[in-house]
C-alpha cells in the first residue's frame, strides 16, 4: 500500500467526504501532507477512525467545538462523524502522517470481543469526539508510537505488513480505550444542534459558493438568525461565514488553477470572484502569491517532480 500525498478531499453536500479509503479487504489508507497540501482538506467527516501525527511542523486542529495547536511529536484521534479540520500554522518544512480506517479493521465483526469491549465504548461516546495525544504521560507516547509503526509498515510494505499496521491500530485502540476517562460530561443539547446547524449551512454553501453568498443567506439556509449564525461558526469551527466562504473559493479557485487552462479571470468567475482585483487581492491575503504566481509555481514544481508547499 504506497502512502498517498493527500492533495484535497471530495465532500458530498453534507460535507461528509467521498474519498473511499483503503480497499473492502484492507480499509485503511495512509496520507502525507506537507506544507501546501495539509491546508486543501476542507471542513469535512467520515465513518472511518482518524490519527493524526506531526513529524515536522504545526498544524491546528479542530474538531467540531475544539481546536489544539500540535507540533513536532503530538497527534490525535478522531472519531467517526466528527466535522474537523487542520490548518498549517507558520511557514517552512511540514511533515504531517495521518491514518483513515474503518473500525472493523481493528475490530472484525460486531460480535466480537474487540468491537464490544474496546472500540463500541470509543464510537459511542458522543463526549469524546477527539483524543489529543501530546504525549505528556507513558500511555500517551505509546499511543504515538503505536500510530507510528502503524504507518512505517504502511510505507514499506514488508512482507506481512497488514499484520503490522493491523497490530499498531489495535494497540491504540486498547490504549484509547483503557484511559477512556470514566465519568465525562456528555455534550449539551445546544451543543449537538449546533453541530447540525454548522453541517446544514456548510451544505449550502458548497452548494452556493460560485454565487451570490451572504451571512443572512447563510443563516437562512438552518432557519437562524445572522447573530447565531455568526456565533455558530465562531464556537465551532473559529471563524466566521464569510471568512470561510473566502477560504473555499480561493482553495476551489487554486485547485482549478493547479488542474485546468481556464483563463484567471474565468477561474476566479467560477469560484465567485466577480471582480478580478478582488479575486487577486483575496488569493493572495490566503495564499501569499497571486493566482498567475501560483499557477506559474505550481506548473514548476509539477515538471521537475519537485514536493511544493
Amino acid at each position: 500500500m504506497a502512502l498517498n500525498r493527500s492533495c484535497g478531499s471530495a465532500t458530498d453536500g453534507r460535507n461528509r467526504e467521498l474519498v473511499r479509503h483503503g480497499v473492502p479487504s484492507f480499509p485503511l489508507a495512509c496520507y502525507w501532507h506537507d506544507g501546501e497540501t495539509v491546508n486543501r482538506v476542507p471542513w469535512h467527516w467520515h465513518d472511518e477512525l482518524e490519527t493524526i501525527l506531526v513529524k515536522e511542523g504545526r498544524i491546528t486542529v479542530f474538531v467540531e467545538g475544539e481546536r489544539r495547536d500540535l507540533g513536532p511529536g503530538e497527534g490525535c484521534f478522531i472519531a467517526a462523524g466528527a466535522l474537523h479540520h487542520v490548518l498549517r500554522e507558520g511557514a517552512g518544512p511540514a511533515d504531517i502522517h495521518s491514518m483513515v480506517f474503518h473500525p472493523r479493521l481493528v475490530g472484525g465483526s460486531v460480535e466480537s470481543v474487540f468491537w464490544q469491549d474496546y472500540l463500541r465504548p470509543l464510537l459511542e461516546d458522543a463526549a469524546n469526539r477527539c483524543v489529543w495525544l501530546p504525549g505528556d504521560t507513558p500511555w500517551e507516547r505509546e499511543a504515538l508510537e503505536a500510530m507510528e509503526a502503524a504507518w512505517r509498515a504502511c510505507g514499506g510494505e514488508p512482507p506481512g505488513f497488514e499484520f503490522l499496521v493491523r497490530e499498531g491500530l489495535s494497540r491504540l485502540v486498547f490504549l484509547l480505550s483503557a484511559h477512556r476517562p470514566a465519568v465525562r460530561k456528555p455534550p449539551s443539547e445546544k451543543a449537538l444542534r449546533d453541530g447540525e446547524r454548522i453541517k446544514t449551512m456548510l451544505r449550502y454553501v458548497q452548494e452556493h459558493y460560485a454565487g451570490e453568498l451572504t451571512a443572512a443567506r447563510i443563516a437562512q439556509s438552518a432557519a437562524v438568525s445572522e447573530s447565531e449564525c455568526l456565533r455558530c461558526f465562531r464556537s465551532m469551527m473559529g471563524t466566521t461565514p464569510m471568512r470561510y466562504v473566502r477560504q473555499l473559493r480561493v482553495q476551489r479557485a487554486a485547485e482549478l488553477l493547479e488542474t485546468t487552462e481556464e483563463k484567471i479571470a474565468d477561474v476566479g468567475a467560477a469560484c465567485g470572484f466577480q471582480e478580478m482585483s478582488y479575486f487577486a487581492r483575496t488569493f493572495r491575503a490566503f495564499k501569499g502569491k497571486t493566482p498567475r504566481e501560483y499557477r506559474a509555481e505550481r506548473r514548476a514544481a509539477a515538471a521537475s517532480g519537485t514536493p511544493w508547499g
